[in-house]
């Protein structure tokens, strides 16, 4: 199977599918079409995955989700400008941002269905870990962390937000499948794990719970404040303002940091 293939199947699902479409908040489109870019399933910065100062030992590799496993598509879904446009004012998460958040995953549910789904009827194997029994969430860490997957993938490198930004923004969702197809890696274009971030600090300044300083982000304070939104927008919740009115929001910045950090 071609990338090409499966770049255009996911671009047809994205345009066409009603799971990308709000109809209750006047035809909102959730998503534009997705980055995708490839991984080697044997790159060694998977097994790097495993330090505690980058995930921790409880994540689990590519092989050890699928023994056949050859190959890790990794996708960036951006949101379109009307939704993070409506996310830009500073305070409470904009409408538009909560249903791309929790509608927005449910078409990101279908679109790895759909990438997986190909794979197989094409006579390969293929799973998506976010939609597997053993996926698991352990103290706020999960055992297949999408965006340092992305990052290996060569979609883009980490904010001071923790953010991924990719070549069209951080302002988007990811997602991810192993396949057993043997599929031409793209290839990094960085060298540092924040090579993309201008380090601004435009995000410490839009954090409603203050979780984001020069030194990075706090993810309890975060995961705190995104509990209480939860609470006031059930089933909804979200918040999103580090992502929007940003110079990462929709675009690489336009100078990269100058550090050089270890890849991970």
């Amino acid at each position: 199977m071609l990338m090409e293939d499966i770049s255009r199947a996911a671009r047809d699902f994205c345009l066409q599918s009603p799971l990308n479409v709000v109809d209750e908040l006047d035809s909102l489109q959730i998503f534009d079409p997705p980055l995708i870019e490839v991984a080697l399933a044997c790159d060694p910065l998977f097994d790097e995955l495993k330090k505690d100062s980058v995930v921790g030992s409880h994540h689990l590799s590519p092989e050890e989700w699928s023994g056949s496993a050859r190959s890790v598509i990794s996708y960036f879904l951006p949101f379109t400008k009307r939704v993070r446009e409506a996310n830009r004012l500073l305070g409470l998460p904009a409408t538009e941002w909560l249903y791309g958040r929790i509608e927005g995953e449910r078409f990101n549910v279908a679109l790895r269905e759909l990438m997986a789904n190909l794979f197989i009827a094409a006579g390969f194997g293929a799973v998506a870990p976010a939609l597997d029994t053993r996926y698991k969430v352990t103290n706020r860490r999960s055992n297949w962390s999408e965006r340092h997957v992305a990052y290996i993938a060569g979609l883009g490198t980490f904010s001071l937000s923790c953010s991924l930004i990719t070549r069209l923004g951080s302002a988007g969702r990811l997602g991810s499948v192993i396949v057993s197809a043997d599929l031409p890696p793209t290839g990094r274009a960085y060298q540092s794990r924040d090579e993309y971030c201008s380090k601004c600090g435009s995000c410490i300044s839009r954090c409603p719970p203050l979780a984001i300083t020069e030194h990075g982000k706090d993810h309890v304070v975060c995961s705190d404040y995104l509990d209480r939104v939860k609470v006031r927008y059930s089933p909804r919740y979200g918040c999103g303002k580090c992502q929007t009115g940003v110079p990462c929001e929709y675009q690489v910045p336009a100078a990269g940091g100058q550090t050089r950090d270890a890849l991970l």
